[in-house]
């Protein structure tokens, strides 16, 4: 049974920065590209980033490009964002997700939340003014 957990979140004063962690079980990690989306009440599932199996390759949503960082480390298969710059209007609820990839890239389509295979419950991330 794959279990995907995402941990990190908390509460955070504008400008500041989170790191947020995601680990899995049940699954190889490194076979997977990983995602990170966001959803804020009442909004739709914003695409955040995708980082390739190696890491070698990254994107990155508009609204987040420059101010989050995505890593993995597949030694002890984890992935990371880190959250620097941090704006009200970055609250939600952050989650990561696994696509499994038989390359070393993201999908062409690794902002549309139905190409991810697994998702874990998520982590909030609550920013204020």
């Amino acid at each position: 049974q794959v279990q995907v957990v995402e941990s990190g979140g908390g509460l955070v004063q504008a400008e500041g920065s989170l790191r947020l962690s995601c680990t899995a079980s049940g699954l190889t990690f490194v076979d997977n590209a990983w995602g990170w989306f966001r959803q804020a009440p009442g909004k739709e599932r914003e695409a955040l980033s995708c980082i390739s199996r190696s890491g070698r390759t990254t994107y990155y949503g508009d609204s987040v490009k420059g101010r989050f960082t995505v890593s993995r480390d597949n030694a002890g298969n984890t992935l990371y964002l880190q959250l620097n710059s941090l704006k009200p209007e970055d609250t939600a609820m952050y989650y990561c997700a696994a696509d499994r990839r038989f390359s070393d890239s993201c999908s062409d389509s690794w902002y549309r939340w139905d190409v991810y295979d697994y998702w874990g419950q998520g982590t909030q991330v609550t920013v204020s003014s």
